[in-house]
């Protein structure tokens, strides 16, 4: 199912004990707050408990649903493309950094859980109760007041992005729709090999691993296979996600296959991961730092 929004800006504000929706795709973003409330937040392929000051993004790309436990008050803030257009004129004091699409669209940022502390958590608590009372308004899609609300909630995003090592850079159209375009179709390899993502961006193959070497600091191939293991990891982390399930996610011919490739960049298979991780055991991966700290020269 998808939900399809004509409106440049939708704020919605209630309670429920069932959730409204079956699992569904937008046409639009959406920031949800949870004011109150407990459940499961089903998120693309992964499950997220929720609760009292969480906060999720979805973009277009996205599916998603919420299973409630505890009775839960939602804030859903919706807005479009056009709505981010209407008001370009706002975007000052070097607003890319927190570019609204780079933010919403990250991978990263749907395959974890948003982490927002104190003081900060009361600011965006603070945003979100002032962009409800706001909703009433006449051409609430047209208020520079809380475009700049909107533009906060964003860059508390990108702050509690850092404190995950996860980078939202800001890289030129080009380099953006590269990184993009690997992490749209992570999910199957043929596309991204080599000779594939070259003729799709018009780059001479031969040329394509020293032009991304030389523009992001890291190989290609380095590039694709951390971020492969790091999506790997956060599956092993939920248990109802079979191995099986993953070897089919992520293209691998079988277990083997997949046994092999975790192993070589980990130094243990899923399944002894899976455990260590379920006994409680902190794990950290040699690359975790690796794939959020690449830099996009200029």
């Amino acid at each position: 199912m998808k939900k399809i929004q004509f409106d440049q800006l939708v704020i919605h504000d209630y309670e429920e004990k069932t959730f409204h929706l079956p699992l569904h795709s937008h046409t639009y973003y959406e920031l949800v707050y949870i004011h109150k409330g407990s459940g499961i937040h089903l998120l693309n392929n992964n499950r997220f408990q929720y609760g009292e000051g969480d906060l999720f993004i979805i973009s277009p790309e996205d599916e998603h649903y919420f299973e409630i436990n505890k009775s839960t008050h939602f804030t859903f803030i919706k807005f479009t493309d056009a709505y981010l257009s209407e008001h370009s004129q706002h975007t000052v004091d070097n607003f890319n950094l927190y570019e609204p699409v780079r933010i919403m669209k990250n991978k990263l940022l749907k395959e974890v859980k948003l982490k927002i502390d104190e003081p900060p958590n009361a600011i965006l608590r603070n945003i979100i109760e002032n962009i409800v009372l706001y909703k009433f308004s006449k051409d609430i899609s047209r208020s520079a007041l809380i475009f700049y609300q909107i533009r906060s909630i964003l860059v508390l995003i990108s702050e509690a992005a850092a404190k995950l090592h996860i980078r939202i850079d800001n890289g030129q159209p080009g380099k953006e729709e590269l990184i993009s375009f690997i992490h749209q179709h992570i999910y199957q390899p043929s596309i991204i090999q080599i000779k594939n993502i070259a003729a799709h961006f018009s780059i001479a193959n031969s040329y394509f691993s020293d032009y991304f070497k030389k523009k992001f600091g890291i190989s290609y191939r380095n590039y694709v296979n951390e971020y492969r293991i790091n999506l790997i990891q956060t599956r092993l982390t939920v248990p109802t996600v079979s191995l099986s399930q993953i070897v089919y996610e992520f293209g691998f011919t079988d277990e083997s296959h997949l046994n092999k490739f975790f192993k070589n960049h980990i130094g243990l298979t899923p399944k002894v991961y899976r455990n260590l991780h379920l006994e409680n055991t902190v794990l950290i991966s040699p690359i975790a730092d690796s794939i959020p700290q690449i830099k996009v020269a200029k």
